[in-house]
């Protein structure tokens, strides 16, 4: 990462040079890019590393604008999964992050442009937008930065951004709120894996346990691919018998469930993403029961959406398969019309009748999506 003229903190407390210059991990050299402004707070210093001889597109990012000091954890965290939602879009697209999940994120629809993709990511939840990083996936141009500059961001990480852009972002005088923004430009997000098999070494996930040990493993892909790979859901049991979805998605739907999956995926489980017209309306995140992430994520788009879209035929993607039905049938009283989730529930064909009972086009994903970070 290309960076200079950043201050360091006082307050950490210990010496930051203790990180090594190099190390491996599962066969894999790392090389330290650079001591970070502190860890996941500031009384943890953090260093970090990129995989050696190997241009990617986050370890590699160019600094275009520093704020007045580097970056830390939960940026480099934030800009990753961001990176790792819009990955999946030829078309523009924008993740606004906060605290490791996204708060909102938004796919064109029609003739939109990067501002109005922009502004419906940050609308889902614009209190939680409030000090966020925001990615692209596209070019940054005059108008979206400032819409961004509008209120306050963190970061800003795009694979390119015009001259206009940038002179809006530097200008410190007019948008004195973020005179410390940070602009970051990173590599060819095509690089990132997206499905299934893609992965290689070097994208393998490392959890750090309390005692110092690790786990090591392949990263959350998916399988499906594009709207063809989503299908009715099916099963059966002795108590419903066999039963399949009945009821139809338009292609609008069928389009928005397969985003609210790629946002799912990136969104800490239990985890349900709500989405309509390609605009997340609300993320819940978090949540120690299926049920409740689904009252979570309703009770969030009435408290919190700032927008013109209603839940009256929205999508609904949850990361596990639902045990009862009452999660289904939370999301059709708010008015939600399809669902995507994960099978694996001994009542799926139970939980699938009642759909059809409830008019709810139900689909099966072909995986689960836990996200434990």
């Amino acid at each position: 990462m290309v960076e200079k003229n950043i201050s360091r903190k006082t307050y950490l407390t210990k010496n930051i040079g203790e990180f090594a210059e190099e190390t491996v991990i599962n066969g894999i050299k790392y090389l330290k890019v650079e001591d970070l402004r502190y860890g996941t707070n500031p009384h943890q210093p953090a260093a970090y590393y990129k995989p050696a001889d190997v241009k990617t597109p986050i370890g590699n990012m160019e600094v275009l604008k520093t704020g007045k000091s580097g970056l830390s954890q939960t940026n480099l965290e934030d800009i990753s999964y961001a990176l790792n939602i819009i990955k999946f879009f030829e078309v523009p697209a924008c993740a606004v992050m906060k605290h490791i999940n996204p708060s909102g994120a938004a796919v064109q629809r029609k003739e939109e442009t990067v501002k109005d993709v922009y502004i419906k990511a940050r609308d889902c939840d614009p209190r939680a937008a409030f000090g966020s990083v925001v990615a692209f996936n596209v070019e940054v141009d005059r108008k979206t930065a400032e819409e961004i500059m509008s209120t306050f961001v963190e970061c800003v990480v795009a694979p390119e951004f015009t001259e206009e852009a940038l002179t809006v972002f530097n200008d410190s005088e007019t948008y004195k709120l973020n005179k410390s923004i940070r602009i970051l430009r990173c590599g060819n997000i095509k690089l990132i894996p997206k499905y299934t098999g893609e992965a290689e070494a070097a994208h393998h996930t490392v959890k750090v346990l309390a005692d110092g040990s690790l786990i090591i493993a392949e990263p959350l892909l998916t399988n499906l691919k594009t709207v063809n790979d989503i299908k009715p859901a099916e099963a059966e049991n002795k108590r419903a018998g066999h039963q399949i979805s009945e009821k139809k998605a338009s292609p609008e739907q069928l389009a928005d469930l397969l985003a609210a999956w790629y946002v799912n995926l990136n969104v800490r489980s239990n985890g349900v993403v709500i989405m309509k017209n390609g605009q997340t309306l609300s993320v819940g995140t978090g949540e120690q029961d299926r049920v409740g992430a689904v009252e979570q994520a309703i009770s969030k788009f009435e408290e919190k959406y700032k927008g013109e879209e209603t839940l009256q035929g929205a999508v609904m993607s949850s990361d596990g398969f639902f045990p009862f039905a009452d999660g289904v049938e939370a999301a059709a009283k708010a008015g939600i019309t399809a669902v995507i989730s994960p099978a694996g529930s001994l009542r799926d064909a139970d939980v699938i009748k009642r759909a059809n009972e409830l008019g709810v086009s139900l689909f099966h994903a072909p995986e689960r999506a836990f996200s434990h970070h």
